[in-house]
Order: C-alpha cells, then structure tokens, then sequence
C-alpha cells in the first residue's frame, strides 16, 4: 500500500506553521531564523567521525546481542577523552555547562549512527535528575562516578500502566528508624539491567520524592525485557523494602518538568534518524537500475523523496527549536510535546518509505534498514505516543 500520507508532519495536520527557533542577538533584536555556529557544526563534525569509526552497524549487530548491549572501551572514551557525559549539566555539578542545543547535537549524531550506548538511560536521564535534585554532597557521591564513565545509573519512573508521566506512583517510600525503604515495582527502566545505581520515582506521604541506591541492593529483582528494538536495553525492577537515600530536600519534585530535556534530546534523536533513513534511501535509488535507469531518476520517485524531504525537515525544525527553548528558560513543555510528536511520525514514515524504496531487501535481516525502522517504532511509544503529546501540548498552551 501507500503509506505516504500515514504520518504527515504535526505542524501540517494542526494547521498550522512551525515556529523557527529564536536567537538573540547581542543588540536585543530576535531573528526568526536558526543555524548553528561554526563550533557547533564543528562539533558536529567531530562526533560524525567517531561515530562512522567507532559504531558501524556491524558494530551495532553485534553489541545488540549481548546484554550489556555496549562496548566499555568506546564509553570510556565518550566519557572521558570526548567529554559528552556531562555537557548539559552546569559545572558546579561538575558538567561542561553547555545546553541543550549541544546535547541535541550528539543525540542527532546518536540517532543517525544507532550506537549502542547507555548515554539516554545514564546521561540524559538519570545523571540530569541528580544534577537537579541532588545535594552537592549526594553529586560528588552518585553523579561524579557517571561523567567519569566509572558507573551507569537509570531512572525508574514508569510502572504498570506504561505511563511515564504518571503522578500517582504505586511504588511507595516508606521511613523508619534505619531511614528510606521502597518497595514497588517499575517498567520500562533504560539501561536498568546495565546500572550500578538506581534512581527511583516513588510515593510519600507528602507526595512524590526522588531516592537513589545501589543495584546491588538488599530486596532488589532486575529482569532485562525484550523489547523490538535490541538496541536500546530495557529492564523491570521489583522493590522489596529496599533501603535508599532520599534525593535533595524533602520536597516535591516535579516529574512533568523534569523529563522535558528527555523529551527534547529524545526528538534529536529520531530526527538523526529519520534522516539518516532518508539519506539511505536516496543513495540506493541512485544505484538501482530498472528498465535500464536508475530509480531514483523516476518521476514518482523523486515526489516520494520529495515529500519524506519535507516531512524529516519539518521534524528537525520542531526538534531544534524544543532545544532552543529549553535553553531560553522558556515554557518548554509545549515545544517539548510538540517535538516529540513530530519526529516520533517523521521517524516512522521515513522508516516505512525507505524499507519500500529499497524493495525486496527492504525487508530482509541482512538490510540495516530494519535497525532504524526497530528504532523507530519503540520511539514512537518511548516517553509517550504522539496522541499524549498533541494533548499535552494543547494542555501547555492552555487551549
């Protein structure tokens, strides 16, 4: 069938024009256009090379079947000697003190390159709720080992009913005179199986808290899950008065808020790799020859091409301009959602359109497309499906 017209951009559906993200100029004055600076793109550059020399496919086939689903070595570069682990966090958490315009950029990277690596489980989630809620002593303790590259955390938020923005957590934190018991269990955890610590959502008698402690630990069960995709290693944990250390304060933690910037480099990734589909695509309709020419100088071809074109553009600009607007200390949760919502379709379509284009290899193990197109679809639902997002986006609108 035709699938060309399944997942038109969001931006289109709503009726709407994507807004371009808004730089400020040293004068005040605000420009409607985006690009990057010249650092950046050389950035860019740089992660590129790694990535085509350290995470090929047949580096990714093969880390995929094996449960710790990533090569130390490669992390301990990415780490230590390329310094990615903490470029979002401010320094005095012992960060790069970049933004989310630089994390954007390495998850694009990521995503084009489908590296196996437990930088969104580790990083961009569990090493941003410490840097966030965690004292400077619990830092030092819990977040230095993870920007160094010596351990893995994970962020368990997410329970039975798959919703990650839940606020009614049935795992539960009780305290006592030996302090903080969990007890509970949590779905879906990134990198759960692969962590040396463990970040926990759960309920209190005043609301939602964040707890650390060790995989390790008494009362703890960690089952890795298969998942569609092999490339990105999920676990469920079973909590059993298991003893763990409060996060920060006692004071409520905003979970919606807190996984905004996992929104925003989770669309960077889908939109690396929607456009690394498309650029698949179009490389093979330039070398497969039918009726004596190339496909891809088929005019139905080119529309086809054409219209994934727009589609994975309109994706990225809504992903760049979520990163934007985070550093801009905007209300990110609106471009967040709207991000989210637009790359999760771009991804798929393109996927469906460039397994189609590739004909019968399309669908064949041997193909690397079904890697992306694995992506994809599990990306799709990850951290909420395009539906939630419409809604939650119109919720931060206030419509």
């Amino acid at each position: 069938g035709d699938y060309r017209h399944v997942a038109l951009p969001f931006s289109l559906r709503m009726g709407c024009m994507l807004h371009y993200p808004i730089r400020h100029s040293t004068s005040g004055e605000q420009s409607m256009a985006f690009a990057f600076t010249q650092d950046q793109d050389n950035f860019r550059h740089m992660l590129q090379r790694f990535c085509v020399e350290k995470a090929p496919t047949t580096e990714t086939r093969k880390l995929m079947d094996t449960e710790a689903g990533y090569d130390h070595q490669v992390w301990q570069l990415i780490c230590g000697e390329l310094g990615l682990a903490g470029i979002h966090l401010p320094e005095q958490a012992g960060g790069s003190g970049f933004g989310a315009v630089e994390l954007s950029i390495i998850m694009e990277e990521f995503g084009r390159s489908m590296i196996c690596a437990p930088y969104m489980g580790s990083i961009v989630m569990a090493a941003t709720a410490l840097s966030t809620c965690a004292t400077p002593s619990q830092q030092q303790r819990w977040l230095a080992p993870l920007l160094n590259g010596e351990k893995i955390a994970a962020l368990a938020i997410c329970e039975a009913s798959g919703e990650f923005y839940s606020t009614h957590l049935h795992c539960t934190a009780r305290i006592s005179s030996e302090g903080w018991q969990i007890s509970g269990e949590k779905r879906f955890v990134v990198n759960g199986k692969q962590a040396d610590t463990l970040i926990i959502a759960a309920a209190t008698d005043h609301g939602p808290r964040l707890f650390v402690t060790e995989s390790n630990a008494t009362g703890i069960d960690i089952q890795q899950v298969e998942t569609m995709d092999p490339t990105r290693k999920m676990a469920d944990l079973k909590l059993s008065s298991v003893d763990a250390e409060l996060l920060g304060q006692d004071v409520p933690i905003d979970l919606d808020a807190l996984q905004n910037l996992t929104l925003v480099a989770l669309a960077n990734e889908m939109a690396g790799g929607a456009q690394a589909l498309l650029e698949a695509a179009v490389e093979y309709t330039k070398l497969r020859v039918q009726f004596g020419r190339t496909i891809g100088s088929f005019q139905a071809i080119k529309h086809r091409l054409a219209d994934l074109l727009l589609i994975v553009e309109s994706a990225k600009s809504a992903a760049y301009q979520a990163a934007v607007a985070f550093d801009n200390n905007e209300d990110v949760s609106e471009h967040a959602s709207l991000a989210k919502a637009a790359t999760s379709e771009a991804y798929l379509q393109a996927a469906i359109d460039c397994v189609q284009l590739h004909g019968g290899i399309g669908f064949t193990w041997e193909n690397d497309t079904h890697l992306w197109f694995k992506r994809a679809k599990s990306s799709e639902v990850f951290m909420g499906t395009p539906a939630f997002h419409r809604e939650r986006m119109l919720q931060a609108m206030g419509v």
